[in-house]
């Protein structure tokens, strides 16, 4: 199993630096969040690119995921608007060498199988310029689509290799799903998994990993075993979200401690 990090935790941190704390604390991966908050995005050009791609080959970590922010089940969205997003993102993740983008549901309040027809078309649509760009689409179990049952059955309709599902336990576990119901669903689709620790339901202000109540013995004993891992190549990433929660304590100083505690479960 191999772990990874998500900048979500290290908000505005250069390049450099998040390889660096890669490299410091013994993570083989990092899910950059694509953004323009942050230094990766779809906006930088060729130069910032291949300065990107230096920085990682340099330090031999790799880009696991460009965490985009496409809704790919919003109804209300413009078609070609989502599609060049899309293929934007897709394009920055070719250009990085990141094996997955990340996209959202988003379907919103609306009719769930309109919102999971529309998520299948583009996904579907998008499927043979990943596979061109040698790029996974994983949607995220998360908002209108949090359970992985919910997941499962958009990615089932598209039935296409290169589009997946990223399990994010705390999405599921919020949803009422227990772990291996989730897993089970998701297994034949899975690209890899989202850990992260919470206090409860009502508050999800990010804790270190193990010192909340999210189930995470449980879905990493899963993952692991899955026989050849989770996904292609077992990757399990900590996605802590100082950005969406700025009082909490400082993500670098937990990274350490939390690859070990993954360790001792996988």
């Amino acid at each position: 199993m191999k772990f990874a990090f998500s900048t979500l935790g290290v908000p505005g941190l250069s390049v450099p630096e998040v390889v660096g704390l890669a490299t410091a604390t013994g993570y083989q991966g990092v899910e950059l969040r694509a953004h323009p908050e942050e230094p990766v995005h779809p906006g930088i050009g060729a130069a910032e690119r291949a300065s990107v791609v230096g920085d990682f080959k340099r330090a031999g970590v790799e880009i696991l995921t460009l965490a985009g922010y496409v809704r790919v089940a919003d109804t209300t969205a413009d078609e070609d608007a989502v599609r060049q997003e899309l293929d934007d993102l897709l394009r920055l993740a070719r250009d990085l060498g990141a094996a997955n983008i990340r996209v959202f549901p988003g379907g919103g309040d609306g009719d769930p199988a309109e919102a999971d027809a529309t998520a299948a078309r583009r996904l579907g649509a998008a499927a043979e310029v990943a596979a061109d760009f040698g790029v996974r689409i994983l949607l995220e179990t998360h908002d209108s689509h949090r359970t992985g049952v919910d997941a499962a059955r958009v990615v089932g309709t598209v039935g296409h290799p290169q589009v997946g599902v990223l399990w994010d336990v705390m999405h599921t576990w919020l949803g009422g799903e227990d772990p291996i119901t989730s897993h089970a669903v998701l297994a034949p689709y899975l690209g890899y998994a989202q850990v992260k620790d919470i206090a409860s339901a009502e508050d999800t202000t990010p804790l270190a990993l193990g010192a909340g109540v999210l189930p995470l013995a449980e879905c990493v004993a899963l993952l692991a075993g899955d026989g050849d891992g989770n996904g292609d190549d077992g990757w399990v990433c900590w996605e802590y979200e100082k950005r969406w929660y700025p009082k909490a304590a400082e993500l670098p100083g937990l990274l350490e401690a939390g690859r070990g505690y993954l360790e001792g479960l996988a």
